[in-house]
């Protein structure tokens, strides 16, 4: 039947008649698991290049992720309405979810399938230090408007809600809100979705299991697997940026493009964690090598780990008052080391990285903070490692001179030969040219009193001098 149904489109469309019988073009199936950073982001966009570039006629784009990165996710949205391949998000295995950035996706895909027992939805957007616009104020039911008050059921003598507050971060925020409605307003409408509840899934947080995404017309079909996906795919006409497409899946091979080692790379160093870390080791690194001049390993390594540190960071929402804060604490916590500054550049180099740290990544989205914990070991480490160098520094200033021309002034010899006013003596293991106030025999030991160029004031060396 499904051939048939085959024939009659391929006759419709104009195709030559033995595209029928043509073997299936391949299914490229894409995993999206995790949060959505720049790694995923560019993993996708490389595996729908390369399933147009070997002829799929379907891309699935198997998705269990808690969200993400709203850039992450827009460039994936991207790719989907600018592929000429269909792609179909599928939210499998049983128990993954599409939530938040993934509730994006999927009504940005072509086609959107769910496993039993998988969820979608809570796409409003999460801003650091922003309230989430889906937890609604005890007593006000959602979509109330901003300034109206809850019923009084509180308790007496409960505080009232702050509002004012409230409304002054709320401009921001429905402005956030009214925004990412409209986005996932468009998909719905460009797929024939559910329009009111991709509203309600970004102003209310609300979200389906899949039986019930299937009923309201959030999504297409429910499947088991992936196999059973393309089989309920077969014959289904879909329209792409590249014109319409008519799947043939019943029999079509799979492949599965797993995460390269391009992927795993930047998934490691845009983690914001590891991120900090190589900033912090390049810095290290160009200290020790400018501190140092010639050892040349730790400014190679400090130089690569610096590049590989800005580069994740410009993949990140980097907050660059934050950047600014710990670049300059740790330039305060390295000059504590060379100036006199008895511990005032170190603390202020301290404090300045805390605050830095904290405010570095812009975003309040799972996965993508830095630990508080983290925070602290490092802010430790560096403060110990800076004082600790700092205070070495310190002994060695108040140690005696042991080099150099002031060394050699107190220093004791033996003369060559028989000094009258001139002549020369052994200092130090060196030959030196020396004058005497007074005549000095040949052997005397003579006593360092000072230095013009290359010649030495000397004057004999008594028994008392000795302490016989």
């Amino acid at each position: 039947m499904a051939r048939f149904v085959q024939a009659l489109v391929a006759a419709a469309l104009g195709l030559a008649p033995g595209w029928v019988n043509a073997a299936p073009q391949p299914v490229i199936v894409v995993p999206l698991a995790g949060a959505i950073g720049p790694a995923s982001a560019d993993f996708v966009s490389r595996s729908i290049e390369r399933a147009n570039k070997e002829g799929a006629q379907l891309v699935v784009l198997r998705i269990d992720t808690p969200g993400g990165l709203d850039h992450s996710m827009r460039q994936i949205i991207k790719d989907i309405l600018a592929s000429p391949v269909p792609v179909a998000a599928f939210v499998a295995p049983s128990g993954a979810r599409a939530a938040s950035a993934g509730t994006y996706i999927l009504y940005a895909s072509h086609i959107a399938a769910m496993a039993p027992g998988t969820n979608l939805g809570a796409a409003t957007p999460v801003s650091l230090g922003l309230p989430d616009p889906g937890a609604p104020t005890p007593g006000r039911k959602p979509g109330d408007p901003p300034g109206t008050q809850p019923p009084a059921t509180q308790p007496r003598g409960a505080a009232a809600p702050a509002d004012d507050h409230a409304e002054g971060q709320g401009a921001m925020t429905r402005k956030q809100v009214h925004d990412a409605a409209a986005y996932i307003r468009s998909f719905a409408q460009m797929r024939g979705r559910n329009v009111e509840w991709a509203e309600r899934a970004v102003r209310e947080a609300v979200s389906l299991s899949a039986d019930e995404a299937l009923a309201q017309n959030v999504i297409d079909l429910t499947a088991r697997d992936v196999p059973d996906l393309l089989a309920k795919l077969d014959g289904r006409r879909v329209s792409t940026a590249g014109g319409d497409r008519v799947l043939d899946t019943s029999a079509a091979p799979l492949t599965t493009i797993e995460p390269d080692w391009r992927t795993r790379f930047l998934a490691i160093i845009t983690d914001p964690s590891v991120a900090l870390m190589l900033l912090m080791a390049g810095v290290y690194g160009l200290f020790f090598e400018f501190w140092n001049p010639g050892l040349a390993l730790p400014g190679v390594l400090g130089a690569i780990c610096l590049l590989l540190g800005l580069f994740a960071l410009q993949m990140l929402p980097v907050n660059y008052a934050g950047l600014g804060l710990i670049l300059l604490g740790l330039t305060f916590m390295a000059a504590e080391v060379f100036l006199p500054a008895y511990g005032s550049l170190g603390i202020g180099g301290v404090v300045a990285f805390s605050i830095g740290a904290v405010m570095l990544i812009d975003t309040d989205v799972p996965g993508f903070g830095i630990p508080l914990s983290l925070i602290a070991t490092v802010v430790v480490v560096t403060a110990l490692f800076i004082f600790c160098i700092a205070g070495v520094a310190l002994k060695a200033r108040r140690r005696p001179i042991v080099t150099g021309a002031e060394e050699l002034i107190g220093s004791e010899g033996v003369t060559l030969d028989d000094v009258e006013t001139e002549g020369w003596a052994r200092i130090h293991g060196e030959q030196w040219r020396v004058v005497s106030p007074v005549p000095i025999h040949r052997g005397q030991h003579v006593r360092v009193t000072a230095r013009s160029d290359l010649t030495l004031s000397v004057v004999p060396v008594t028994d008392a001098d000795k302490g016989v």
